[in-house]
């Protein structure tokens, strides 16, 4: 099977998968560089034939047939890989993202499509290998959301619930997102969706990312003060200062200004239950930031190995 060199811009990307057959040899060197092998569960025999009419493989050993989008999250799609190469080319390229109502023009797709075939390549962009952080390293939240509205009857507040103490207290409208950045010009970026700012979250976060007795910078949130015990804290005061000599988060809150310029500027409404998808997607960006477009299309799609995603589990009904 002929072997395709990476483009290096969208156009050469646009030429080089619009015949069906090079985008699916491209995948495949890109998938199997070692030749292909059943991705079966529990098989992985090399031991296939390639029909070449259908492009798919036999296996010899679990005598079952499959295609290069079995084990994917291409798997099941009745979209062709001619069409899968470009959108993850488009949406891993663009410092932004790219809406689902783009997708669909480019590819002459529906949105529901383009909409579905975006969380699938999000899916893929999570980075499901784990390492801890030696830092030092940055740790702060941020709100993702609208502003509250006020209910359309009447004048009446916004819907509270009482606190322990009895106190009314105003429900938050809004998402918490978490990020731990390590410091450098190669420093990685790692972001959660969280139910609240307390302090067992937000430590515990900390703790399962980052390395004991490494060196943490934070703000003054009382919540991050149960770190001071296994790590070298350091604290700034934003009610005071933003700077302090080394003692900043400048690093994460550059980040947060990508995160939201994406959520605000293309995605414009995003439900709190795919937070997460979209969130990764910025870290896969931010964390491949020094590649070029060509290499860091490879990565994503490469990541779509092992990884699936069904429009059930995607929309609550699996």
């Amino acid at each position: 099977m002929p072997v395709h060199s990476i483009p290096q811009s969208m156009l050469e990307a646009v030429r080089q998968f619009a015949d069906p057959q090079v985008a699916h040899d491209f995948f495949v060197g890109i998938r199997f560089p070692n030749g292909v092998a059943c991705p079966r569960h529990g098989c992985g025999s090399a031991s296939v034939a390639y029909l070449e009419k259908y492009r798919r493989w036999y296996c010899n050993d679990c005598k079952k047939q499959f295609s290069a989008k079995v084990g994917t999250i291409f798997e099941d799609s009745p979209i062709g890989l001619d069409k899968w190469l470009p959108a993850i080319w488009l949406i891993a390229s663009n410092r932004n993202g790219i809406s689902s109502h783009e997708l669909a023009r480019a590819l002459s797709v529906t949105q529901k499509t383009a909409w579905f075939m975006l969380h699938r390549i999000r899916e893929a962009m999570t980075d499901k290998a784990f390492t801890k952080l030696a830092g030092p390293v940055e740790a702060d939240e941020t709100y993702i959301g609208g502003k509250p509205r006020r209910p359309s009857i009447g004048r009446q507040t916004l819907a509270s619930k009482k606190a322990p103490d009895g106190r009314k207290v105003r429900e938050n409208p809004k998402a918490i997102v978490m990020g731990i950045i390590q410091r450098g010009k190669q420093g990685k970026v790692r972001a959660f969706v969280v139910p609240n700012a307390t302090g067992p979250t937000v430590a515990n976060k900390v703790r399962a990312n980052v390395k004991p007795g490494a060196v943490v910078y934070t703000d003054a949130d009382g919540a991050y003060g149960p770190l001071s015990a296994d790590y070298i804290r350091y604290v700034v005061n934003h009610a005071v200062e933003y700077v302090n000599g080394h003692i900043h988060t400048n690093s994460i809150e550059a980040f947060w200004a990508l995160l939201k310029r994406t959520l605000k500027g293309t995605y414009v409404s995003t439900r709190p239950e795919h937070l997460q998808r979209y969130v990764e997607e910025a870290v896969f960006r931010f964390n491949s930031r020094h590649s070029k477009d060509g290499p860091r299309f490879a990565v994503a799609e490469k990541s779509a190995d092992g990884k699936h995603l069904t429009y059930k589990s995607l929309i609550g009904k699996a």
